[in-house]
């Protein structure tokens, strides 16, 4: 007997499952090809079927017989999933915002709005509970995968005990799909090299087009068609990942639809509008001139007063105080103002933007005459507005992801007229960030308030949800999407999915909400525990407590956090039948309440993995965490590599380092580039220009330091060595660079200061070519393919060189991640 069918008899024995519950209903007739099956489900995959033909010596005496092909229950819906990036409640028109979002209306009037749905604050946590209808910390991703630690709830790896929506709907018979945003792939496994298992096509998904990550630019992106990268905005001077997006997405059904019209599909699409970089086209930056000259004080009011009008906010409901250490509109110089408008002006002309190309992907799905068969899911961000902008803004994200929080006004004024453009890469100030999420407080990263997790959601059925321009105000959760998908397409959750018992759906089906005389049903939702970063917050029968942040988002980890993170934070209470907004905190007055909902805070906590409760952000970002370059210190490439992402290349952080290059300049000379990573917002490249060795660090679009021979290089074999010798201890300290030809050195320079933390997120590593941005656009244009012969290029890593306090931190974390 083989292990499936032993592990299939332990089942029945134990009573997890019966054989009446394999059972397959056959249509068609059997044994032909013509002939289907719907199964029950709970076993994934089904147990194949016994041969149900004949077999003789010769086939003229035989009969044969084809296994039928699973499909889904008879009626089942198409799906079509959306989410967009870093929305607050106030962003979209449809809840109360300025910025029309005409689709997300489109679905509103066709179906129900959602006034009380929750993320979980920030990117990957909130997407793995959403594809798994699992807590974030069951699943792994207590945190972004770029800041995953050594613990089950941090890990960012779902574990096959934990099956996606994708795997469970494809196991059954649907066609599956994922377009844009992906990151739930362990950050160490992006490259070629696999393993692929945590990739959309390893997580129960047909297809893929889309970037890996948290984010990408818009106009090179980091792009891939299942596992291979792909550029496609080569040639085409009008490129932009969001339009891209809707167009695969739109081939992808069309071809579903002429090869099985009848099969339903289940299309995840999630662009990256609106997280940074804000990167619309300047059509859309021209319509939104002028739109937000009022100030984020005065929209914030607009806002609320859309709501209420609306009806997605109680008549009761409170404007939250503006927190203090935010400026007021009034109090701005003009060249702020003028700034400040036109970031909110690019972020706007995004988010419309997106919505826009939504739209084309859901008229698709009416052209082929299917919407009235598509349950249409539409959630506005995957947690509230991203503060990681700084207070002022940046042209630039990688500044403020390197701890740079304040860049002078007149210097961003230098990058107005191409804010959103392909030259930035650009975030808002972050009171445009608070002002977005009203009528709540804080914004993405504080799982403790609404600020950070409520999401507005719309939701249409048009066969089944009658309803229409409905608001249902139950209290659910991302982790409720998934048992409500299995709820409408009659496929239940899987005791076992390849061999691998599975742990429960820990969401509820939202499924209830749909008939209108259910409107004001109580929600099947009674508890919701929230965490960040040690921020959290218990929700329980209409109560919510809360903790106080002790240090605003925007700060990004460089502020002193409590030791002390269970017992050092102060908490809040609040009544959320009287009170939606959070405004009227009731710990001081009922403190018997707010002891009872932090003792069922840890019950849940601990149920769910969520401990141990860590409140650093640095520490993660630079903890150990399996990798293809742990603890190597030399690298070798011999000819031209390309596509190489970030954590697959030797690190020159932080430390010493030296390149070789050996070169074979044919007759007549040779150009072009020999090794880079990064490139306009960060990086570095070592290269041939018109013949000369050039090394060019790029300091996140701040300053550029060159190493620049005086001769171009004869024909016949070369070795260049850029040596750099680091100035540590410390981050981001200074160094000398020396340029040598042929053991010569031919340009020395000392320079203050490098890039301390990240030098790219969606930039490779590339030897022979340059594949994305060039690390200086006065240089030259990108491919830029070196014209000689590359033999071989190497890198040789010094250590580390960090100071004390720096040594401390990695001591504690490597600590952790031992024990």
């Amino acid at each position: 007997m083989n292990s499936r069918k032993l592990l299939f008899s332990y089942l029945i024995a134990s009573g997890l499952c019966s054989v009446a519950a394999h059972a397959q209903t056959i249509t068609g007739t059997p044994g032909s090809p013509d002939a289907t099956t719907t199964i029950d489900g709970r076993y994934l995959p089904p147990q194949p079927p016994p041969f149900g033909g004949v077999i003789n010596l010769e086939a003229t005496k035989s009969t044969p017989y084809w296994p039928p092909q699973v499909v889904p229950p008879k009626g089942a819906p198409n799906i079509l999933l959306i989410m967009t990036d870093d929305q607050g409640y106030g962003v979209s028109g449809t809840f109360g915002g300025v910025i029309p979002t005409p689709t997300m209306d489109r679905i509103a009037q066709m179906g129900l709005r959602y006034t009380q749905f929750h993320s979980t604050a920030l990117c990957s946590p909130t997407r793995a509970a959403l594809i798994t209808g699992r807590n974030h910390h069951s699943v792994g991703f207590g945190i972004i995968s770029e800041q995953s630690t050594g613990y089950p709830g941090y890990d960012s790896v779902i574990g096959v005990d934990s099956a996606t929506i994708g795997t469970i709907l494809k196991q059954n018979g649907y066609a599956t799909s994922w377009f844009g945003k992906n990151h739930n792939t362990p950050s160490y496994q992006y490259s070629s090299a696999g393993p692929f298992d945590q990739w959309p096509i390893g997580m129960g998904f047909d297809y893929f087009y889309g970037f890996m990550g948290g984010e990408t630019d818009q106009w090179t992106p980091y792009l891939y068609q299942n596992m291979t990268q792909i550029f496609p905005w080569v040639g085409k001077s009008n490129y932009n990942l969001t339009t891209d997006l809707a167009d695969e997405a739109i081939r992808h059904l069309r071809q579903l639809n002429s090869a099985a019209p009848d099969k339903p599909f289940f299309l995840y699409y999630v662009p990256g509008g609106t997280h940074s970089p804000h990167q619309p086209t300047k059509e859309w930056i021209d319509k939104f001139k002028g739109k937000f000259d009022m100030g984020w004080n005065a929209l914030r009011d607009q806002i609320f007063a859309n709501q209420k009008r609306l009806g997605v906010i109680p008549a009761n409901t409170q404007l939250t105080p503006w927190p203090d250490d935010l400026k007021k509109w009034d109090t701005l110089t003009a060249d702020e103002k003028r700034l400040f408008a036109h970031q909110a002006e690019v972020f706007g002309a995004y988010a419309a933007y997106t919505d826009h190309e939504i739209g084309r992907v859901i008229q698709e799905v009416e052209d082929e005459g299917k919407l009235d068969n598509t349950l249409i899911i539409y959630i506005s961000g995957d947690n509230g507005t991203s503060a990681e902008g700084t207070t002022v803004g940046t042209p630039n994200q990688m500044t403020a992801y390197n701890g740079i929080l304040d860049l002078p006004i007149a210097e961003q004024l230098k990058a107005y007229d191409a804010w959103g453009l392909p030259p930035t890469y650009p975030h808002m100030s972050v009171a445009w960030s608070w002002a977005f999420d009203t009528p709540f407080k804080w914004t993405k990263q504080v799982a403790s308030h609404f600020g950070g997790t409520r999401q507005g959601m719309v939701i249409a059925w048009p066969n089944h949800i009658k309803d229409a321009g409905g608001i249902r105000t139950q209290f659910h959760h991302m982790i409720d999407i998934v048992p409500t998908i299995l709820e409408v397409t009659g496929i239940p959750a899987p005791l076992v999915v390849n061999g691998i018992a599975q742990k429960p759906i820990e969401g509820v089906s939202m499924a209830y909400t749909f008939d209108k005389a259910n409107a004001n049903a109580p929600s099947k939702r009674t508890t919701q525990y929230f965490e960040m970063f040690a921020n959290r917050a218990i929700y329980h029968d209409g109560w919510i407590a809360a903790t106080t942040p002790p240090a605003p988002p925007w700060l990004l980890g460089t502020v002193k956090l409590p030791e002390d993170v269970i017992n050092g934070y102060k908490w809040e209470l609040y009544n959320l039948n009287e009170d939606y907004s959070e405004n009227n905190d009731l710990a001081a007055k009922m403190p018997d309440k707010l002891r009872e909902l932090q003792q069922l805070f840890l019950v849940e906590a601990e149920k769910y993995n969520v401990f141990p409760l860590d409140n650093s952000v640095l520490p993660r970002i630079i903890a150990p965490r399996p990798s293809a370059t742990a603890g190597r210190t030399l690298f070798t490439y011999p000819g031209e590599v390309s596509g190489l992402p970030v954590s697959d290349a030797p690190s020159i952080l932080n430390k010493s380092y030296t390149i070789t290059a050996d070169v074979d300049v044919p007759q007549g000379g040779a150009e072009g580039m020999i090794t880079t990573l990064g490139g306009r917002f960060g990086g570095y490249g070592l290269y041939l220009l018109k013949g000369k060795p050039v090394f060019l660090y790029n300091a996140l679009d701040l300053e550029r330091f060159r190493w620049e021979g005086q001769d171009a290089l004869a024909p016949g074999k070369h070795t260049i060595v850029f040596d750099f010798t680091y100035d540590g201890p410390g981050f981001g300290k200074g160094g000398t660079g020396v340029l040598k030809v042929d053991g010569k050195d031919v340009a020395n320079h000392k320079i203050p200061h490098t890039v301390p933390f990240i030098m790219s997120i969606d930039e490779t590593f590339d030897v022979g070519v340059d594949t994305r941005t060039p690390v200086d656009d006065g240089d030259y244009s990108v491919p830029f393919p070196f014209t000689g012969k590359l033999d071989k290029v190497a890198f040789k890593l010094g250590p580390t060189q960090l100071g004390a306090n720096d040594q401390a931190i990695i001591r504690s974390q490597l600590a952790k991640a031992n024990n």
